[in-house]
């Protein structure tokens, strides 16, 4: 209970989510990484890849969406960004919070193409969640 609380908190205050979530898998084991902090991409990357191993066919989606002020550090970090490069290669679905965007104003356009922009990360998060992704925050 503490933990739903915690991800409706987290989902509400910094708004995350995902529109562009049309490969859902539902048959499938679906992954949602809520972060806030873009250094997590790495272990993040990491644990996919063995939940990978470890589900076998039932491996579906994984997306990861970074919210709140580490949008800031987006386009100007070289190891993300390489990083945003294998994590799509690795079929991970790496999402940035339209709203921390316009928060923080950044232009959307200056996110990189290996990485979707999402516009209402609350409604996405949730329908994500009704739609049984697996989710932690990080």
């Amino acid at each position: 209970m503490k933990n739903i609380s915690i991800i409706t908190m987290l989902l509400v205050l910094l708004g995350i989510g995902t529109t562009q979530a049309q490969t859902i898998h539902p048959e499938k084991t679906n992954y949602l990484v809520l972060s806030k902090n873009i250094q997590q991409l790495k272990p993040v990357m990491q644990t996919a890849a063995e939940l990978a191993k470890q589900d076998g066919n039932d491996y579906g989606e994984f997306y990861v969406i970074f919210c709140g002020k580490t949008v800031q550090g987006i386009i100007k970090d070289n190891e993300f960004l390489s990083l945003a490069k294998q994590a799509k290669e690795q079929n991970l679905k790496v999402f940035v919070c339209g709203l921390s965007l316009k928060k923080f104003e950044i232009d959307p356009k200056d996110i990189p193409k290996t990485m979707e922009v999402t516009e209402n990360g609350i409604l996405d998060g949730f329908q994500l969640t009704k739609k049984g992704f697996i989710t932690i925050t990080i």
